[in-house]
Formats: C-alpha cells, structure tokens, sequence
C-alpha cells in the first residue's frame, strides 16, 4: 500500500531536530507492521499537500502543538481535506492533533480538557471491538500529551477508546479511525520530551508522567491494528 502522511507539527525546535521528525516515526510504525508499505510524508503544516489524496490506499495525519482551532490557513485547509477524503471513503487515521481534526471537520467539538494536561503512559478502555481491533487487549496502553480533547464526535461516529469517562478514540464507517494517544512513539521519544516540558507541564503531571513511564505500552499490537484497519478499510 501507499500511506500519506500529513504531517501537522509545527515545533522546529532544537530539541525537535534532535528526535527523528514525526513523517519518519509514523513510517516506522507502519513499517513496523508491513515493512514493504510505502509512505509519502507532506508537511501539511507548511502548506505542502498531496496534489491528489486519490491516488493513495490510505492516509494518516499526525499530532501538532497547534491547536485544531487556530484558525491557521493550513489547519483550515486540512479540514477540507478531510471532507474530501471522508466523502470518498478513503481510509483515514488520526493520532492526537489528527484524531480531533478529524473530528471537528466532520462536525464534532474541541475544547480543553478538563482536568488539564495528560503526559506520559495512558491507559485507555476499548469499548468496541472492530474486526482490525480483535488483538488489542481491553485496556490499551498508548504515550500521549495533550491538553485538548475531543468533547463531542460527529453524529455518524462510534466510540472506540475512551479514558476517565472522555473520547481517546472514535471510528466513522469503516474508512476512519481514530487515537487521543500516540502510537508512534517510543520510550525513548516520550522520556525525552517530558523532560524537555517540564517546566511547562509542572511538578504534579511530570512526576506523574516518569511513574507511568516505568511501564510498557502497546505499540507493537497497535501497529498491527492500524495496518489492518487499513487493509480492511480498502477491501470494504
């Protein structure tokens, strides 16, 4: 298959440009899984689009800093997208900023999150269980850092993961899915840029963050979900 990755994260720090950059680890999670997949990364977050979404099997849209409600031009334009890609039925994942643009483009809500800032391991309840999803363990454990939520998902989506009573993930039809959390990272990555937020995220959540990192999370099972969903969103 042929994945585009559109990627959404603006940070061009220096501690970004230290860390492989997000078009590179979404490729290796889907490497992980189906290591002759070829992905094609945009940085959608400079302006730079598929010139024709159409001719890929699939797509994937990343995580950000950038708020899905910045009223950026490219944030807007990427909501359009994902109209068009929703409308044809081409397969689509979403991870954190992707996950609630999906949303708020196909008419769901966005708002911060109640409670403030989650980092670190996250352990969200799977509360469908699609065909693609039939490996994944009841509760799935996934890195995450957000601060933003999605409140309220389109009519037509159903949930697929929920942690503390609030969405981490929602399917539409079989040609879209979603995660709160990131797949995508590594142990390495997230231990890395807790330290590297520490200051901003605070006493409480860092030392809440390292306690979880003591602990694995899923991300070998979830790459084979992802590749899966996307095999039988196109066979659909």
């Amino acid at each position: 298959m042929r994945i585009a990755i559109l990627m959404t994260n603006t940070d061009d720090s220096g501690f970004a440009h230290t860390h492989p950059m997000d078009g590179e680890k979404f490729t290796t999670l889907v490497q992980m899984a189906r290591p002759a997949w070829r992905c094609d990364v945009y940085a959608v977050k400079d302006g730079i689009f598929p010139d024709d979404i159409v001719t890929y099997d699939g797509a994937m849209i990343t995580g950000s800093p950038t708020s899905t409600r910045s009223g950026a031009s490219w944030v807007t334009r990427l909501l359009a997208l994902i109209r068009q890609i929703h409308d044809r039925k081409i397969p689509l994942f979403g991870a954190c900023f992707g996950h609630q643009a999906i949303a708020l483009a196909l008419g769901g809500r966005v708002d911060n999150l109640p409670g403030g800032w989650v980092h670190g391991r996250t352990e969200n309840h799977l509360v469908a269980r699609p065909e693609w999803a039939a490996e994944l363990p009841e509760v799935v454990s996934i890195y995450g850092s957000h601060v933003e939520y999605v409140r309220e998902l389109p009519k037509e989506a159903d949930p697929l993961m929920t942690r503390d009573g609030h969405n981490t993930g929602f399917t539409l039809g079989s040609h879209i899915a979603t995660s709160q959390h990131h797949p995508e990272m590594t142990h390495a990555f997230i231990s890395a840029l807790t330290e590297e937020l520490r200051q901003d995220m605070g006493p409480e959540v860092y030392a809440r963050a390292q306690e979880s990192l003591k602990q694995k999370v899923d991300q070998p099972a979830l790459a084979e979900a992802i590749a899966r969903f996307f095999e039988a969103a196109r066979a659909a």
